[in-house]
């Protein structure tokens, strides 16, 4: 593979939902945590589960699986927080699993379709179809809805 095709791959961290395939671009990513004890927050949405001090950085957290309407499970020893950077703030997802980062070529990125797997268009920059794998790319920006982040930013 030359330098050419290189750069327009996408490179995105994997990682698991119930049985769905998920990813956010690395650039977007600031660290994989395990899980930790999370300080409920008053007064915030439902999805919001509350905010941890991570190296002395106050961050909320967001249980992706409440988002995105999936039954919650009790977190388990591959439970893991991705944080990600969403404008200026900082962000921890709870996600059942971060599996691997892969290197997605452009061409095999669709247009998501109207709802994947439950979710609506508006959450997902596209569908990656590779080998036997179907991998959901989200959109961050539409996932943490701002009103909802400046909310918890405001109670923190």
């Amino acid at each position: 593979m030359n330098e050419a095709n290189q750069s327009n791959d996408l490179k995105v961290i994997v990682f698991q939902l119930k049985d769905e395939e998920y990813g956010v671009e690395v650039e977007q990513v600031r660290s994989i945590e395990r899980m930790q004890h999370i300080t409920r927050v008053p007064r915030t949405t439902e999805f919001v589960k509350g905010v941890i001090n991570l190296r002395g950085v106050v961050t909320p957290i967001i249980d992706l699986r409440n988002r995105f309407g999936i039954e919650e499970i009790v977190s388990s020893e591959s439970t893991r927080i991705i944080i990600v950077a969403v404008g200026s703030m900082e962000v921890g997802l709870i996600v059942d699993a971060a599996n691997d980062v892969v290197d997605i070529p452009t061409e095999l990125v669709e247009p998501p379709p109207q709802v994947v797997g439950g979710l609506e268009a508006e959450y997902l920059r596209g569908v990656a179809k590779m080998d036997k794998r179907l991998l959901i790319l989200l959109n961050l920006d539409k996932v943490l809805n701002p009103k909802d982040l400046k909310e918890l930013e405001a109670n923190a």
